[in-house]
């Protein structure tokens, strides 16, 4: 490991110029005109693996943008890691709210910036940088590593899920190791066991046949923009706690160890709001900020729409309007069940003299490894290692739908253990990542695989 570590060092200027050459390409994988440039991503990952010694580095085909795979299995007795990453990114718009070209990556104040440096280029470059550090240097690895890096994750066509649940052979593993999260603070790096789900939905509210004058027909018939008011008003009351009946059946009490530890690593309510630009936080009563955020279920609207929205006025009663909602769900909730919860809802608290009518767009499970996992307390060692501080173990707010198929088709769970910051400026303009955790994040990939190495298979 110490010569890894030296190589590693040794070679940061290069790893950091193998990045930028890959954040130049522009893997946009929801813009249908820059499928190449998916592609070429794709490539340039795959020669980057084969180049360092990784054996059956290939793009490989999924039905939608292509993913890569590789592996190194010579390690009898060992556990097999599959690392996980994605080679697309989110679109770069709106373009003239960035500070510096967005795919013209430059080095400045200790970051990496430009598209894809935090989400997820420079995250899984991490990986195959201390995988090139450990062959370069032993020609072995300490455990067995494939390595599976999608191009659909920003929003592709949606088969890479399709794609691991028909390879699971292919894909099987002991566990998966997922650098594509974030740490609450730049001082105390932390290790994620558990995700939301999401339950995603729409709502039409539908009135007369026909768009009527309100003069003639006011006070006559139910407006269903004002009863699609009512209905979203519904869904929540004034201490923030959703109103679908049954929602919070399968819910898991956050435990007082789960609390004490997400209060170890909160920041201060009244300068999250700051930093947000609102006069304070809100969400259900009982709980902190990042306990409402990662161990309870929420409820946004997303969209809405009907009537008249243009300059001056018209006084017209819309014959119908709707909304998009999503429900981010916490571990043991089941999507598809709170979707049919969802429903029941809004026919319940569907006003008078209008109809509604509910449809489930998508969900997402919710994922949790236990926090007592062996792969997790292994993780935790090696961030201890190279960082020098006990990893906080939270939950995070946001999915990552992959995980879930992962835990279905390979029965493996997720060991997210990333190296981006909140502040990271992922999915927005100026995104970045931090170089220290960058080059940590090398370091401590090298530490995470002989950690691994040490676990039992099957623990």
């Amino acid at each position: 490991m110490d010569k890894a570590l030296a190589y590693a060092a040794q070679h940061r200027d290069r790893f950091l110029a193998d990045l930028i050459e890959l954040l130049k390409i522009q893997s946009v994988s929801a813009d249908p005109d820059r499928a190449d440039e998916v592609r070429r991503a794709a490539q340039w990952t795959a020669d980057f693996l084969a180049r360092i010694g990784m054996e059956h580095a290939a793009v490989i085909e999924t039905g939608g943008h292509p993913a890569v795979y590789a592996d190194w299995l010579h390690a009898p007795g060992k556990p097999t890691i599959l690392i996980y990453g994605h080679h697309d990114v989110q679109p770069e718009d709106p373009v003239e709210k960035w500070t510096t070209p967005p795919f013209d990556p430059v080095v400045s104040d200790g970051y990496i910036r430009g598209r894809g440096t935090s989400d997820d280029k420079g995250q899984f470059m991490t990986h195959l940088c201390a995988l090139e550090a450990l062959l370069a240097t032993h020609g072995t690895l300490p455990c067995n590593i494939k390595v599976f890096i999608e191009g659909e994750e920003e929003g592709g066509k949606g088969m890479t899920h399709d794609f691991v649940r028909g390879h699971a052979d292919l894909l099987a593993c002991d566990a998966v190791a997922v650098s594509d999260t974030s740490w609450m603070s730049p001082t105390r790096p932390s290790i994620v066991y558990a995700l939301r789900g999401i339950c995603y939905l729409e709502v039409k509210v539908r009135g007369p046949n026909r768009d009527l004058h309100s003069g003639m027909y006011g006070g006559m018939v139910q407006n269903p923009l004002n009863a699609l008011g009512k209905l979203i008003a519904s869904f929540q009351d004034a201490e923030g706690r959703i109103q679908v009946e049954g929602l919070f059946d399968d819910v898991l009490a956050l435990t007082p160890a789960e609390r004490a530890e997400f209060a170890s690593v909160q920041e201060p309510e009244d300068a999250v709001a700051a930093d947000l630009g609102v006069p304070s936080l809100w969400g259900e009563t009982g709980f902190t900020a990042v306990e409402r955020n990662w161990g309870r279920p929420s409820f946004d609207v997303h969209g809405l729409w009907g009537g008249f929205t243009g300059a001056g006025s018209k006084t017209v009663i819309a014959s119908e309007g709707g909304f998009k909602i999503s429900f981010r769900l916490v571990p043991n909730q089941d999507p598809a069940k709170v979707a049919k919860l969802v429903d029941a809802h809004v026919q319940k608290h569907c006003p008078p003299g209008v109809v509604a009518e509910t449809t489930y767009l998508h969900g997402g499970t919710p994922v949790m490894v236990p926090a007592d996992s062996a792969f997790i307390q292994a993780a935790a060692q090696a961030f201890e290692g190279a960082f020098g501080v006990r990893p906080a173990l939270v939950r995070e707010g946001a999915s990552i739908p992959i995980t879930a198929v992962f835990q279905e088709a390979l029965h493996a769970p997720a060991i997210l253990v990333g190296y981006g910051l909140n502040s990271d400026d992922i999915h927005s303009p100026d995104e970045k990542f931090k170089v220290a955790h960058f080059f940590g994040g090398i370091d401590c990939n090298v530490r995470l695989y002989e950690a691994f190495a040490q676990v039992r298979t099957g623990a």
